[in-house]
């Protein structure tokens, strides 16, 4: 039995293709649910409890945070913690793509698949550059960066930062850097379990350690320490070298 994580609200999205058994999670409503064969995630508000799994194979593309808008017509909002299909993304063709994934012969064989489809399906031209960029500066600088400073840097007024932002992702700037805070200081404790707690928090942009456990329980519903020690006996889904037994790499977002 593999023990799969507790994924967190972060800032981007990811993708999963399962060519083995698919996820199931824990829900408060109705126990054990299956998420389907093919899915996206967009974890923002309460946490995805993963089931321990026997049979476990999946690709997962991960799109960074504010992009995914390139790659599909529903809105950032309507996609937020409701686990979509493929074919609810992309109809016949996201149906279409999963059966060639499912019947391709070899890993490669099954991601250049992906990256082909996502390929066609990616705008050149988004829907809002500005709103791009603003979120990559606040994933990048969410340890220093006011909004008010972002949206005098960008040129336009606070309030019309935040419409552009809603309209777009869902989301607020702010709930942006509060979830890019959050996802930064988690990953620094999980890849490496001697870095203090204060000194993780404090390099993301936390005023102190009560700050970061307090936003830590309100995203979360329970307390980080807990959630440490149980994710680090895991295996998890943070950026690890490719050698680290019983460990699972993803790309930088």
């Amino acid at each position: 039995m593999i023990a799969l994580p507790t994924l967190l609200p972060g800032t981007g999205a990811e993708f999963y293709f399962h060519y083995r058994t698919p996820f199931r999670h824990d829900t408060a409503q109705a126990g054990q649910c299956g998420l389907g064969a093919a899915h996206l995630l967009c974890v923002r508000r309460k946490p995805v409890d993963l089931c321990g799994a026997r049979d476990v194979g999946f690709i997962a593309v991960r799109f960074r945070a504010g992009m995914l808008h390139r790659f599909v017509d529903i809105p950032g909002g309507e996609l937020m913690d409701q686990p979509c299909s493929i074919e609810d993304l992309w109809g016949r063709e996201g149906k279409a793509l999963f059966e060639r994934v499912a019947g391709a012969d070899s890993l490669s064989d099954r991601s250049k698949l992906i990256q082909h489809f996502l390929l066609k399906k990616l705008r050149s031209l988004p829907a809002d550059s500005l709103v791009e960029r603003a979120v990559s500066r606040i994933y990048r600088d969410c340890s220093s960066m006011s909004i008010k400073q972002l949206a005098s840097q960008m040129g336009i007024g606070k309030r019309q930062l935040e419409r552009r932002f809603v309209a777009l992702t869902g989301q607020t700037p702010a709930d942006v850097r509060r979830l890019s805070r959050l996802q930064k200081t988690v990953r620094a404790l999980m890849l490496d379990p001697s870095t203090r707690t204060l000194d993780a928090a404090l390099a993301n942009g936390y005023y102190d350690q009560s700050h970061f456990i307090h936003d830590f329980r309100e995203l979360t519903g329970a307390p980080p320490q807990r959630h440490l020690e149980i994710a680090r006996a895991k295996t998890h889904f943070y950026n690890t070298p490719i050698r680290a037994a019983g460990k699972m790499a993803a790309p930088v977002n």
